[in-house]
């Protein structure tokens, strides 16, 4: 048993709301039935870290326990990282913002590369790679993933809009209660007009022509739909036609 007061949250939480309502339900839980689960904690200079169990140990507060069950482990600074946030992506629901904070914390603290992180949670590289593209996106847009107004797959088709129309976009899609499917839509129609940019009027193309550059169209809708914003140019000259996809780093 270790005193509450002698015991702080964890630098590396990556949940950054918690559930007032959750949590007085598992306070009262806790008073009744007591704390089941030890919560998981290292020792410093000047108490105790909470690596494993925070919402627990908030739980435990509103029950208005003065000594907590703990295990007291000593790991590293990377290794207490990587626990609080393996035990969070496992054992709670971060929004996909929180997890990719997340994930470019522990990058930042260690060596470890993104593949390197999705095999430490048991996710996918590509899987990590659009959660940490979301940080790209203003930070209204951001809190309101946090915050549950918008969903993960709003945000991913909100990738794909002029960075400058984000915002605006972002509070069409609220205050229309747009869908997914309704939100990736309407942002095709207002990037269609700025996918293309020719330097001159086409005199026609021929049939295989036509096919081709249809071709490329698509394969730029099919990247975006990945929530990665991509530019087609297209540049018709006498003796060909010049197409470049551009995608941003």
């Amino acid at each position: 048993m270790i005193p509450s007061s002698k015991i702080r949250p964890s630098r590396y939480q990556p949940r950054l709301r918690f559930d007032e309502e959750a949590l007085k339900e598992l306070a009262e839980s806790i008073r009744e039935n007591g704390l089941i689960q030890p919560i998981t904690v290292r020792k410093m200079d000047d108490g105790y870290e909470i690596i494993a169990g925070e919402r627990r140990f908030r739980a435990c507060m509103m029950a208005d326990y003065t000594e907590i069950p703990c295990y007291v482990m000593s790991p590293s600074e990377e290794q207490a990282a990587q626990m609080a946030l393996v035990e969070n992506v496992q054992r709670e629901n971060l929004s996909a913002i929180e997890e990719a904070k997340s994930y470019v914390q522990i990058m930042r603290q260690s060596s470890m590369t993104q593949e390197q992180v999705a095999k430490k949670i048991g996710k996918s590289q590509s899987a990590v790679a659009n959660k940490i593209r979301l940080l790209n996106l203003p930070q209204e847009i951001q809190q309101a993933v946090i915050d549950g107004k918008i969903s993960e797959r709003h945000a991913r088709a909100l990738l794909s809009a002029p960075a400058e129309s984000q915002k605006e976009v972002f509070r069409t899609i609220v205050n229309k209660n747009l869908n997914v499917r309704q939100s990736e839509e309407y942002i095709e129609k207002m990037n269609e007009p700025k996918k293309v940019h020719k330097r001159q009027k086409t005199k026609g193309f021929t049939r295989n022509v036509q096919i081709a550059v249809n071709s490329v169209n698509q394969c730029a809708k099919m990247i975006e739909k990945l929530g990665i914003k991509t530019t087609v140019e297209m540049d018709d000259r006498d003796d060909e036609v010049r197409m470049i996809i551009r995608i941003p780093k």
